[in-house]
């Protein structure tokens, strides 16, 4: 470690990196040894002195370090290197075949503030802290080694960026980027928005509870998704069966694209799109009377801190209240948090009551989590965010 600098951790603040954990919190640290730059790597002791591992530097950020490694090794070209060659075989391993999807999942893939999407032959990035951002170039040059792209974009618009004192940008970074491009999942096709959709353009991690539809179809079927996004749920549930779905979303750039994606896959008969909030759809559903076979609920992060898990329950008891009160004996509801800040204990909790007050009685068909393309770091907590539960109303 000589010539590096060091952060000393707090008497008895070590203990979450001892668990696995990557990150340490300003008020965790005692002292600083050395001028490191933001950005830089340092190494991680406790008030011992006891070694905890290289991490890159930022005191601008709440997280003032990221940690890489807990031995120490060198954290060169060839370190990212080898941890993203590991990545990509994951993928290889756990979605064969698969030509989009999740290339580097931050913190489950070693990688702490980097994400990769694969579009086809384009990939999209997130750099979402100070120490990636320094080594962007490098990172770069290795995907293209790697992967070898038509081009790479970066949306480098997340808010998360500003709390690493990063401005926020959107460019491309290597090569030919479309605004467009035209994905295959489960066998359909649709089309992604890489420069103005949410996030990245797309959300893989519900890839497999998207083709679990198919074991809860049935055929005629109608079925209500409130918060389709772009129809990837909907296209789905057509494609396995469902004679008419009744898709919304807030946005109306996501419902043109959703209607694109309809569309593209012959179910332009079968899905109906329109510009609505996913709130008032239901709440106006229920006040009709409605019904339907099967109610998919994924709609955005209510919650994206812990002090406001409280409300977001809330919204999320009274989307399932209003769902299960469409649903009749054998109607099965598909229900989704993507927020870490919510436990799985709490989410279930939260649908047994919706349950108890539509007067309906579930039984839990599954309870399913994000595609293996965002692994799950044991002592980070943060990486085990996607709760999906497939009930059926007795």
């Amino acid at each position: 470690m000589t010539g590096r600098a060091t952060v000393v951790l707090k008497r008895g603040r070590d203990q979450r990196l001892r668990s696995g954990h990557a990150w340490v919190y300003a008020g965790e640290v005692d002292r600083v040894e050395g001028e490191p730059a933001p950005g830089d790597l340092v190494a991680l002791t406790n008030s011992a002195g006891h070694f905890l591992g290289l991490g890159y530097y930022n005191p601008a950020s709440q997280i003032v370090v990221r940690r890489l490694t807990e031995g120490d090794e060198p954290v060169d070209r060839e370190f990212f290197r080898r941890r993203l060659a590991r990545a990509l075989s994951l993928r290889a391993a756990a979605l064969p075949g698969a030509t989009s999807c999740r290339l580097v999942f931050g913190e489950g893939d070693g990688l702490p503030g980097l994400i990769v999407d694969r579009f086809e032959d384009v990939l999209v990035w997130q750099v979402l802290t100070l120490g990636m951002e320094v080594r962007q170039e490098m990172l770069a040059e290795l995907l293209v080694e790697l992967v070898a792209p038509a081009g790479l974009y970066a949306r480098n618009d997340a808010p998360a960026r500003r709390l690493e004192g990063l401005a926020l940008e959107r460019r491309v970074v290597y090569g030919t980027c479309p605004p467009e491009v035209w994905i295959r999942e489960n066998d359909l096709w649709f089309w992604v928005d890489l420069a103005g959709g949410q996030k990245t353009g797309y959300f893989f991690d519900q890839k497999l509870n998207r083709r679990a539809l198919a074991g809860y179809i049935r055929p005629g079927a109608r079925v209500l998704d409130p918060f389709c996004y772009t129809g990837s749920f909907a296209v789905h549930a057509a494609a396995y069966g469902a004679a008419e779905v009744l898709a919304s979303d807030i946005s109306e750039e996501a419902v043109r694209l959703g209607e694109r994606n309809a569309a593209a896959n012959g179910f332009s008969g079968i899905i109906q799109c329109r510009a609505a909030n996913g709130f008032d759809l239901l709440r106006q559903a229920d006040q009709n009377r409605d019904r339907f076979d099967l109610v998919i609920l994924d709609p955005p992060a209510f919650t994206r801190s812990k002090h406001t898990v409280e409300a977001a329950l809330r919204g999320y008891k009274e989307i399932n209240l209003r769902a299960l009160k469409l649903l009749g004996p054998g109607g099965i509801l598909v229900t989704c948090s993507c927020s870490h800040h919510l436990e799985e204990a709490v989410f279930r909790e939260m649908v047994a009551s919706a349950a108890a007050d539509a007067h309906r009685r579930l039984r839990l068909r599954e309870w399913r989590g994000q595609a293996p393309d965002h692994p799950i770091l044991v002592g980070v907590p943060e990486t085990q965010y996607l709760k999906c539960g497939i009930y059926e109303v007795l």
